[in-house]
Order: C-alpha cells, then structure tokens, then sequence
C-alpha cells in the first residue's frame, strides 16, 4: 500500500527547522530584532516554496497515484477467472436424450449451404458481407467506416491499416476437402453442467469456443478440440488451453485501444502502461500463437447481427460505454458460422433469467443474476432470435437451452 503524506512531515520538519534558527539566533548575538524577523521570514517563505511543487510535478504525482491504484485494481481476482472442476448432478434419462439427439444430428446427411441459405431467406440484409475476416489485401469499404467499434472502424483507419500491415494475405478457409461442413458453437453457459457431451462435440468438423471458455479440467462436458477461438482482449484466456495446432484466434474489436493490445500479441511486445488503464479487467499479456494463426473480425459480421438479425437500435456516437445494442459474442459467432459452415448447431446457449440461483457458466458458480447486471446486451431479444431459429430447424440447440426438440412435451 502506497501513502502519501502531504502535511504531517513536512510541516513537522518545517516546524524543527523554525525552532532550530530560532535557537542558534539567540546564541549569535549581536544580531538585532530586525534582522532575525527578516532571516525568520526569508525561512518561513522558503519553506513554503518547498511544501508547493509545481504545476506540472503535482499532475505527474497525481498520474502516479492513479496509475498504480489501477494496475493494483487489475490485480485483484475477477469474478472467479481461474476455473476449478465442479461436481453437477444430471438425471441419467436427460443425459441420454442428450446424447441420442446429437448422435442423431452427426448421423443425418449433411446439407450443403443450408444455414446461410437459410438465413437470407429470413432476414433483408443492408449489405453483403464477402470478406468474413480481415487481411492485408482486404479492401476497406464504406460500411466498414461507417460506425465506431464494435460496428465499424469510424475514426481508426490509421490503426486499422497498420495493424492489417501485419497480417497475411488472404489465406482460403480450409475445410479438409469434404464437400458439407458441420460445426458447433460452444457457448460458455451451465448448462453444459454434466452432460458428458466432451466426446460428441468433438466429431463435429469445426468447433468454434467463445472468449475464455476453458476446456482443461471440462473436457469430459465440453471436448477438447478447438478449431476457432473468438474473443476480444478482456474475455481472452490468461492461461491457454487451446493445443490444436491450426486453431484461428478470431479477434473482436471493441474500441480503439483493442488494436494496441492485439499488435502487441501479434508481435510479440509488451502491453504498454497507459494502455492497460482502459481494460476493464485484467488482459493476457502473450497469446501463444504464430502470426497465421490470428484473425481480425469483419465488423460488418456484428453489425448484421445487431441491426438484420436483432433489430437492434442503429449504433449512436458516446463519450464513454455502449448503449444496449451490443449483441454478445455468442450471437456474433452464431453468425460468421453461417458463412464459414453449411450447417450450425448450438451447444452451452441459453440464459434462462428466472432461475436467478443457477449457475451462468460451466466452469464458475456465478449466479444467472449476474447476466442482469450487464448494460450491453439485449439478452430477451438474442433468446427470441435463437428460440426462432431452432424452432424453424435454422440451426441445431444441441443442448436445449434455447428451444429443447428433444424434451417431453
């Protein structure tokens, strides 16, 4: 703990200083009176210039102070970041419609372009999305620019460019030569909780995990393969799991300093200081990945998601936050899966907010309560979206949580 003591020293060394020269005046003799008042008042003023730095030494204190006091708040535990196994109970009978649901899904001839066919279908888009990731040959477009992140690059150009300058040209999605592409959007919800789905999860071709969701110590409920991991620096794993060799780090972009954290992974420096202040928690200072291995997501992906899909309010400019127009990550993945995929399910999704005591994630004991303290996302219209496209056969809840064909009716 840092104390800054702003009068009971220095006056006190001031006051010894007084009575010192007020001492040795009366041994010096022959002074007069006059001229110990004016050696007491040429003292005293210089002391007082002491106790009164400068201008400028007073805001660098004051910069000093604040930025310790805020790396100290980024050192603190957050919210349970470091995950612990957990012990859950599920009825056997439901664990088993689980599982005959999902065998039944990987069994079934796979339909080639299915979700996205679906999905235009449904929804009028304002623009096309072509270019689902960004690269160095990427051309920048007028939706692009239009609006500040997360829906755009208003205003960030200059970093958008030097960043891109980094990355690769454009690098083909792979999809290992077969003809019809499955994936699986894991999502971090309890609901996950001990179902022993691990094994299933894993015979989809793409598995896409959202921000720190961990799969060390839950690999039995949630698998251990991950082929995409989406996620912005403050929902990034501090301590990394992920060991398949052609994982995609696909990176969100919130807001400006995003890209100074995202260079620095890329080439391998240091976070700064000063960038650390605007982290809301406590980010990874190193993403264990080779350059090849990182993307940077079209913002064109959320901001479809948050104006065709959900209807969400057109983005508005702010000094400081977001207004509730912010779809989560899950949806935004729910989305670029349906350009990288011809068919999507849905694992770990659902926030059923009237059960406030349930856990919200599959690795911590954060209540469902929590989600209601968020002020960015419009969860009751992300359920209604996802409720209808399971419902429509769009995309698979392979978990229930959102629309459960599996269950008794």
């Amino acid at each position: 703990m840092f104390v800054v003591v702003l009068n009971g020293t220095v006056g006190g060394h001031m006051r010894s200083r007084e009575r010192n020269s007020e001492s040795a005046a009366q041994d010096r003799a022959p002074y007069t009176t006059q001229d110990s008042m004016r050696k007491l008042r040429m003292m005293y003023c210089g002391s007082l210039r002491s106790r009164k730095p400068p201008l400028q030494r007073q805001f660098l204190v004051l910069l000093m102070v604040l930025t310790l006091i805020s790396l100290g708040a980024l050192m603190l535990p957050q919210m349970k970041a470091n995950p612990k196994p957990y012990t859950w109970m599920v009825d056997r009978s439901h664990i088993e419609l689980v599982h005959s649901y999902v065998r039944s899904m990987l069994l079934k001839e796979c339909r080639p372009a299915f979700a996205r066919r679906e999905m235009e279908a449904r929804f009028n888009h304002s623009s096309q999305v072509t270019e689902y990731f960004l690269w160095r040959d990427t051309p920048l477009t007028t939706p692009m620019l239009q609006y500040p992140p997360p829906f755009g690059f208003r205003d960030l150009q200059g970093k958008l460019k030097d960043i891109l300058s980094l990355l690769p040209r454009s690098i083909p999605q792979k999809h290992d030569g077969r003809a019809c592409h499955r994936c699986v959007v894991v999502g971090n919800g309890g609901v996950l909780r001990g179902l022993a789905l691990g094994h299933l999860i894993d015979q989809f071709d793409t598995v896409i995990r959202l921000n720190s969701g961990p799969v060390r110590d839950f690999s039995k409920d949630v698998g251990n393969r991950t082929d995409i991991r989406m996620s912005y620096p403050e929902g990034t794993p501090r301590t990394w799991d992920d060991v398949d060799p052609n994982l995609q780090f696909v990176a969100v972009v919130y807001k400006s300093v995003d890209f100074n954290w995202l260079k620095a992974m890329i080439t391998r420096e240091g976070v700064s200081l000063w960038d650390w202040l605007f982290f809301w928690q406590k980010v990874p200072d190193r993403v264990p990945l080779r350059l090849s291995q990182f993307r940077i997501l079209n913002p064109e992906i959320i901001r479809e998601t948050a104006l065709d899909l959900l209807h969400l309010p057109e983005p508005q400019s702010r000094i400081w936050g977001w207004d509730q127009n912010v779809p989560t990550i899950g949806v935004s993945a729910l989305n670029l899966a349906t350009y990288l995929c011809d068919e999507v399910s849905l694992a770990g999704f659902g926030y059923n907010l009237s059960q406030e005591g349930v856990p919200l994630h599959y690795y911590d004991s954060l209540p469902m309560a929590s989600m209601l303290q968020q002020p960015m996302h419009n969860v009751d219209r992300e359920r209604t979206l996802l409720q209808q496209l399971a419902e429509a056969g769009v995309i698979s809840d392979l978990t229930g949580g959102v629309h459960c064909s599996f269950c008794a009716k």
